[in-house]
């Protein structure tokens, strides 16, 4: 009588796992969003992903989204590799680097996001660190580290204070904040990331982590080495940001 038991309670399991396979365990949605635009990047791209691969943080934790703004070079097959270890997005045309991180943004799973830029790359402890501090505190609604400034072939050029001299990566944000404030301007091709923060700043805080988990790479094609074109763009945050100190731009 008791195999009886055990054989038919064997059965109804069988069928009941070939009728109803989501009796498997759902798999968690990621805490953390990383998000990547690029546009031709299929020099720095490898780098970059494999850097955010090795993160000591849980993988099933994190997830890449990585966005492909129409790139003409071979960025795509660049991601290919990767594989499934990656979320891919792509344009079908160029987007614009705005358009394409808020993109990123509203496909994210995740409570906290990270932006990395695709020629850029980090340390192990990035996105670990950061998160642990948001999560023990929850007065601060982004946090901001210190990043080392590369050259083309990852030489050290000097280290940034995140405050005094800021960029749009190396920040990880809550992302109903960053939902709430309208997330990019796609009307700024370069300088989003400085209107972003003006308009985050003005409504919710920021906490400095002074350590430089970020690599931030200069080289010849980077946009932001077209100083006039910047200089033109710098004129469009000023006049949008007319009640903020210009020294702070």
């Amino acid at each position: 009588m008791r195999w009886e038991v055990i054989l038919k309670t064997f059965s109804l399991k069988k069928k009941l796992d070939r009728s109803f396979p989501r009796f498997e365990m759902m798999k968690k949605a990621p805490t953390v969003s990383i998000i990547v635009a690029a546009l031709n990047q299929e020099r720095y791209i490898g780098r970059c992903i494999r850097s955010l691969l090795n993160q000591n943080f849980p993988k099933e934790d994190y997830e890449i989204i990585i966005i492909n703004d129409g790139s003409t070079d071979k960025t795509k097959y660049a991601l290919e590799i990767f594989g499934k270890e990656i979320k891919v997005i792509e344009n079908e045309s160029n987007k614009g680097l705005p358009a394409s991180l808020n993109l990123g943004i509203r496909s994210a799973l995740g409570q906290f996001i990270v932006r990395v830029d695709a020629d850029d790359y980090v340390n192990s402890d990035y996105v670990g660190i950061l998160h642990k501090f948001l999560s023990y505190n929850p007065n601060f609604d982004a946090v901001a580290c210190d990043y080392y400034l590369v050259d083309d072939h990852e030489d050290f050029l000097s280290r940034k204070n995140c405050m005094v001299d800021p960029i749009g990566c190396g920040i990880m944000f809550r992302i109903e904040q960053l939902i709430d404030i309208g997330l990019y301007d796609d009307g700024f091709l370069s300088h989003e990331d400085k209107d972003l923060r003006i308009r985050f700043e003005k409504k919710y805080s920021i906490h400095r982590i002074e350590l430089p988990l970020y690599r931030y790479r200069r080289h010849d094609s980077n946009m932001t080495n077209d100083s006039e074109l910047m200089d033109e763009r710098m004129k469009s945050l000023r006049e949008k940001h007319k009640d903020h100190r210009l020294d702070l731009l």
